[in-house]
């Protein structure tokens, strides 16, 4: 009950939250192209430069256009990605697309009409009656993917439309050479797993082992959770940096362990959350965790505007980029997908676009923070156990 009320409370105070939001400017990068073994991989941190870049990938198509999506808004960004997928189809390219039915319900319905060229899922849990007492069917697709000809694939935090060009900071990666097939083959498996028979994909990309990139993905129907065990390992594995950038930190106690032994040690952990996110009871649920932290001896960094990645990078040679946040919803709800790169040109990269992201940012001091009014820690300690649901 006590949660309920401090939720509505919270509710009616984002109303005013947002609109004194910062939706300003932000710096970031114009980072160069890496080659990494095989594969030629480019980091984006401005969602107007990747859109392009998409774009010109989209338009560049040969045999196949796979696109996956959280969220795709009905604006004039999730427009134009809707007509050049089209032209593309009508063309005789295979077009296939995916977008969450739950996370679009405030789209339009008139934008959820696509040309008969395209082959478009609207994915939900509940396909069945049954599915409502399987709790695998509540898992959300939250993967954000597009792969062109089995080539080029893009992957990240970004989901498609205007808000993401260049009011919200997040994080993408483009990957070009073999790499790309294995990101185009678990569009695949999803959408066959996901559709009917006879309208199962049946083109192959052929999937390759690489020492140097590999892709993580979690799956509530088969109960396989490798991002979250790709982190702990990774945190586990740190002697003297770690950089988390994440825009939802809801971790569990394993997660968080980690990340405190880690600073025991001592590692130089560093945490940069969005101080004002789009999600108020989140935000409230994450600072109940940054007393702890601050204790451990972990630095934890407030970002001014939204800040959408889900990123980290270790020791100058470790970093995954994807689309999972560190709470329970996607370490083992949603359907999320990360890559996992052993570069430490990659690395230098992430370190610089977490420098960069710094000068936008605050950092937390304890003895400042244990101070902050009493009405705060009150409903932190309320809404704690709404941790497990998030």
């Amino acid at each position: 009950m006590l949660q309920a009320i401090v939720v509505i409370i919270l509710q009616i105070v984002s109303k005013e939250r947002r609109r004194t939001m910062h939706t300003g400017g932000f710096p970031h990068l114009d980072l160069e192209e890496e080659k990494i073994g095989k594969n030629t991989i480019q980091l984006y941190d401005y969602g107007s430069n990747l859109y392009d870049d998409m774009f010109a990938a989209i338009d560049a198509a040969q045999e196949s256009i796979y696109l996956e999506t959280y969220i795709w808004k009905g604006d004039a960004i999730g427009q134009e990605f809707k007509e050049r997928l089209a032209r593309k189809a009508k063309q005789g390219v295979e077009v296939y697309a995916i977008f969450d039915r739950f996370a679009n319900l405030v789209v339009p319905n008139e934008f959820k009409i696509f040309p008969p060229e395209m082959h478009v899922l609207q994915y939900q849990g509940f396909r069945r009656l049954w599915h409502v007492f399987d709790p695998r069917h509540y898992a959300l697709d939250h993967r954000k993917l597009l792969v062109v000809d089995g080539a080029t694939g893009f992957i990240g935090g970004f989901n498609i439309g205007s808000l993401y060009a260049t009011t919200w900071r997040d994080t993408h990666l483009r990957i070009q050479g073999l790499a790309a097939a294995s990101l185009a083959q678990s569009f695949v498996d999803f959408w066959n797993q996901q559709t009917p028979a006879r309208a199962h994909i049946t083109r192959h990309y052929q999937r390759r082992f690489d020492p140097l990139i590999n892709i993580r993905g979690t799956s509530a129907l088969r109960l396989t959770f490798p991002i979250r065990d790709m982190y702990i390992e990774a945190l586990d594995k740190a002697e003297y940096a770690i950089l988390l950038s994440n825009a939802y930190f809801v971790p569990d106690g394993t997660l968080l362990d980690a990340l405190k032994a880690a600073a025991g040690r001592g590692v130089d952990v560093r945490i940069l959350v969005p101080w004002v996110s789009n999600h108020v009871v989140v935000d409230w649920l994450t600072r109940g965790y940054f007393t702890d932290c601050l204790k451990a001896g972990i630095r934890i960094f407030g970002y001014h505007n939204m800040l959408h990645a889900k990123t980290c990078t270790i020791d100058g040679e470790w970093s995954t980029i994807g689309t999972a946040n560190l709470d329970r919803l996607s370490s083992v709800g949603n359907y999320e997908i990360n890559v996992e790169v052993y570069s430490k040109k990659l690395a230098r990269q992430m370190e610089e676009l977490f420098k960069c992201d710094s000068t936008n940012a605050f950092e937390l001091n304890l003895d400042q923070w244990v101070k902050r009014p009493w009405y705060a820690m009150l409903g932190e300690r309320i809404l704690a156990p709404l941790r497990g649901l998030l």
